[in-house]
């Protein structure tokens, strides 16, 4: 039960994190789809830390290189793109009003990515497979 609720605040999240990145390339004062390239990066953003949960076991309690390793490139994502945009707005390729939605869509996205991992990432029992 609490993880079919998890489940739908979590999607609830994704769609006002992505409603906010269209609104900064949809509505027609801005009307630049140069936001989208973000896309990318919330597809980038997890596969790091994924693959070294894969390779590396939990226990362990000391610090671990591989693990630090995708925590490290899983921020450079991050900051990425939240990076990109502000450099699209810079390079006038789109308006500061874009910028702040596309900005505020960003956070609600990786908010979401890190709940998921949060809620459904630490029990043992968990498997891919069912996604």
């Amino acid at each position: 039960v609490c993880s079919v609720a998890a489940l739908i605040s979590l999607s609830f999240g994704g769609a006002v994190g992505l409603m906010f990145l269209m609104l900064g390339c949809a509505l027609p004062q801005y009307n630049q789809y140069w936001p989208l390239f973000v896309l990318f990066f919330y597809i980038l953003s997890p596969i790091p830390y994924c693959i070294a949960r894969r390779l590396v076991d939990d226990t362990d309690a000391t610090s671990n290189a591989c693990k630090e390793l995708a925590i490290f490139l899983t921020t450079g994502i991050v900051v990425s793109a939240f990076g990109l945009p502000i450099v699209f707005a810079r390079a006038e390729l789109i308006y500061w009003g874009a910028c702040a939605l596309v900005l505020t869509g960003n956070t609600v996205i990786f908010a979401t990515i890190l709940g998921f991992f949060l809620v459904f990432g630490s029990n043992d029992d968990f498997s891919w497979q069912q996604w």
